[in-house]
């Protein structure tokens, strides 16, 4: 292959990702009865894997939620919620039904091994973060739209222990996917601030 074909290639490389990534949005419109492929999801975690990972910890960890336990997650989130002093039945009640907006929410923590300090606990939380974007920039791909939630579930000991996390593994995203129904408008992006040292 010559320069100039390398070089050709290249750049649509470059333009391809470049265009997935501005045309990415945080879109609720989720179609929430049609079901998301169990093969794509599978694939979606296994594209969540290939982020930059100091000392191969390999620290992301999933938990596909579907059916009747995305309620099950959102009351264990409003078990939580009210423990600590939330007596609002309506706050309690969204909570309980806020997971089955979409057909699919995937739980994303990050796992540092035992006697980990903060720095390489951080690590682990980023590479995780960064394989958030892999699957959010995938699922787009894909044709699904997305939203990458936290909050009080990221918090809680049970929806830790039933996605199978352990006591002091971080959930780092809780993504709902599914098949869209609608747009969101271009957020824009202001320009980035950059220092340049030469």
């Amino acid at each position: 292959m010559s320069n100039t074909a390398n070089t050709s290639s290249t750049a649509s490389a470059f333009d391809t990702v470049a265009d997935l990534i501005v045309q990415r949005r945080t879109n609720l419109r989720i179609n929430r009865d049609r079901p998301v492929d169990a093969g794509l999801l599978l694939r979606l975690c296994e594209l969540g894997t290939w982020s930059p990972n100091h000392k191969r910890t390999e620290p992301w960890r999933f938990a596909i939620i579907t059916g009747d336990s995305r309620r099950r997650l959102g009351e264990l989130t409003a078990l939580h919620v009210q423990t600590m002093g939330t007596t609002d039945e309506a706050v309690l009640a969204k909570t309980r039904s806020k997971y089955e907006r979409s057909p699919v929410v995937l739980v994303v923590g990050s796992h540092s091994v035992e006697g980990a300090g903060a720095s390489r606990r951080g690590e682990d939380r980023d590479a995780v973060a960064a394989g958030v974007q892999n699957i959010l920039l995938a699922a787009t791909a894909a044709g699904l739209n997305s939203y990458w939630g936290t909050g009080a579930v990221t918090e809680v000991p049970a929806v830790k222990e039933w996605c199978g996390l352990q006591p002091d593994d971080t959930i780092v995203a809780v993504i709902y996917l599914g098949w869209p129904i609608g747009d969101v408008p271009d957020p824009g992006r202001s320009e980035p601030t950059i220092h340049h040292l030469t």
